[in-house]
């Protein structure tokens, strides 16, 4: 079991799948933000931090966003679009667009008005970054087909993966990888740590606020005081218990 902390040594609670579930759920039916508020919250950061990462001549370099079908994928295609608005050099890969949920729908069709490229290979693409949001927290069993394949694709390039939530392939609960799995330089995971972010499979951990509000967390029964202060991403430490 391992303790999240922010770097000034404030801990961070940690949460299962099925807490995360139902904090998701609270959100959405009772308090807010709904899905699309924080599908965009979690794309913007998912930018930011892929432009930091990047540093100074992030413009320059080629981002490849992989999305999958559902709100991880949306966080993705919404980060493909703030980069693309910002003039970087984005392609987006989708792992089936004809699955598309109907929020992701939505900022596929809105990252279409971008000068960002869109493709359904990917497999000649260079990349100086690569955006992992095909499964994020939502994994059931061992990645397969299309998605299964861009796992493979992304880990065999040079470029570094930044992924979103959850390395795609990991159980955001265990930490167990039944199958392929996305091996993260950077994980961006959202709202809270989830308890199968291990060090090994997460490389450098950040979390990033999607505007649920504290009455949210206490519904779920989880005390929390925002650890954010005045940032939206800031980086946590992971240390066994």
């Amino acid at each position: 079991m391992m303790i999240f902390h922010t770097i000034e040594g404030r801990v961070v609670p940690a949460v299962t799948t099925d807490q995360m579930r139902e904090i998701d759920r609270i959100a959405i039916e009772e308090t807010g933000p709904n899905l699309f508020q924080m599908m965009e919250n979690a794309g913007r950061n998912l930018a930011g931090l892929a432009t930091d990462r990047l540093g100074a001549d992030w413009q320059r370099a080629k981002v490849v966003v992989l999305a999958g079908t559902r709100g991880n994928g949306g966080g993705g295609i919404c980060a493909a679009r703030h980069l693309a608005n910002r003039g970087a050099d984005v392609t987006l890969v989708t792992a089936d667009p004809a699955g598309l949920s109907e929020v992701t729908r939505w900022q596929y069709e809105i990252y279409r008005h971008t000068r960002g490229a869109i493709t359904d290979d990917g497999s000649q693409l260079d990349a100086d970054i690569i955006l992992d949001a095909l499964i994020g927290y939502g994994l059931r069993s061992a990645p397969r087909g299309r998605t299964a394949e861009l796992i493979r694709w992304a880990n065999a390039s040079p470029a570094p993966l930044l992924a979103l939530d959850v390395p795609s392939g990991v159980d955001s609960t265990s930490g167990e990888t039944p199958g392929e799995m996305v091996h993260a330089k950077w994980t961006l995971t959202l709202a809270l740590p989830k308890t199968g972010l291990l060090p090994r499979l997460t490389g450098e951990l950040y979390l990033g606020d999607i505007g649920i509000p504290e009455e949210t967390y206490r519904r779920a029964g989880i005390d929390l005081t925002s650890p954010f202060g005045a940032a939206f991403v800031i980086p946590l430490v992971a240390t066994p218990l």
